[in-house]
């Protein structure tokens, strides 16, 4: 999910009552539900889960044990800094560290949580486990948290800036109410990975995702893999709730190709692409001096090489005069 929504989300726990546990508690919601997205700043440390976007930062071991603890210390270490300059807090609320420790375990937690509903997925077990998990019950910015979270908050503010009793009750209501439609689509989305298969054309899918759509939130767009070949369909259960609305395919994923399957597993430039690819597509193209393969994610399109994450790698043939 983008970092407003996961900002919203740990302002609305606040909201809830939450920061009034201690000093710093929203401080430590909010940070800590944007905390896992450092990693995009550590793309270039030599260990390949941490370098990896939703990768280590965002697994049970790193996002939801490690990062925590770093964010309370760092939180208690600046209250005491501002503590011993005479700092003057205006929430009047002590520090309590244990309370601090649980709000950032809180916050870290929301944001695996939101991101493995997307289908751009996480690996919730590395460095252990690689595989990439995706729940594709919401779209990567869904306007809807976005407009129903936002109201919670400007609510609960105005009611708490009044001074009236009822100030958790919307955050509350809009925190139950998250939880309802991420529960509601991901139920639809889990029948939506059976509509193919249980009607026209009748799939037998090795690898399947189902992305929802960014406003039109029911709607899901479907790609799956079955025998080196991708298919593509649209399912809008308003229009049909056992059948598919379009479908397309096959396509195919060109790992047939020796040359494309042996490049995908060992070229040392494809590993980034290798770690987050759950759809990978390969096109050969072969000349007298060179070959050419390039490859693409096929959540991300059907045309490799094309838009700003396919790879390419580009070969010598050792031909005669070459």
């Amino acid at each position: 999910m983008d970092n407003i929504t996961h900002s919203l989300v740990g302002w609305t726990l606040g909201q809830t009552g939450l920061k009034r546990r201690t000093r710093k508690g929203l401080a430590a919601l909010i940070l800590g539900a944007n905390a896992p997205d450092i990693d995009v700043f550590l793309g270039w440390v030599p260990w390949a889960p941490l370098a990896t976007h939703r990768g280590w930062t965002h697994s049970l071991l790193g996002g939801v044990l490690v990062l925590p603890a770093m964010l309370a210390g760092l939180l208690w270490w600046l209250d005491r800094w501002q503590a011993r300059r005479g700092a003057m807090f205006k929430s009047g609320l002590e520090m309590h560290f244990g309370w601090l420790v649980a709000l950032s375990y809180i916050g870290c937690l929301t944001h695996p949580l939101l991101d493995w509903q997307t289908s751009y997925a996480i690996q919730l077990f590395t460095p252990f486990d690689q595989h990439w998990y995706h729940n594709d019950s919401l779209f990567i910015i869904d306007p809807w948290i976005l407009l129903g979270l936002g109201f919670a908050i400007w609510l609960s503010r105005r009611r708490e800036k009044l001074g009236l009793g009822t100030w958790r009750r919307p955050a509350i209501a809009g925190a139950a109410a998250l939880l309802a439609y991420i529960g509601a689509n991901g139920l639809l989305t889990a029948h939506a990975y059976e509509v193919p298969i249980e009607s026209a054309p009748r799939a037998r899918p090795d690898t399947i995702v189902a992305s929802p759509a960014p406003v039109l939130f029911w709607r899901r767009n479907l790609i799956w893999r079955q025998q080196h070949a991708i298919w593509q369909a649209d399912y809008d259960p308003l229009v049909s709730f056992s059948a598919l609305r379009d479908y397309h395919g096959p396509i195919s994923d060109g790992l047939s190709d020796p040359l494309a399957r042996h490049e995908l597993l060992t070229a040392p430039g494809l590993a980034h692409f290798r770690r987050w690819s759950i759809l990978p597509m390969a096109t050969v193209t072969r000349g007298r001096c060179s070959v050419r393969v390039d490859y693409q994610d096929a959540r991300f399109g059907l045309r490799p090489s094309r838009g700003p994450l396919g790879q390419s790698v580009t070969l010598p043939t050792h031909a005669a005069g070459c």
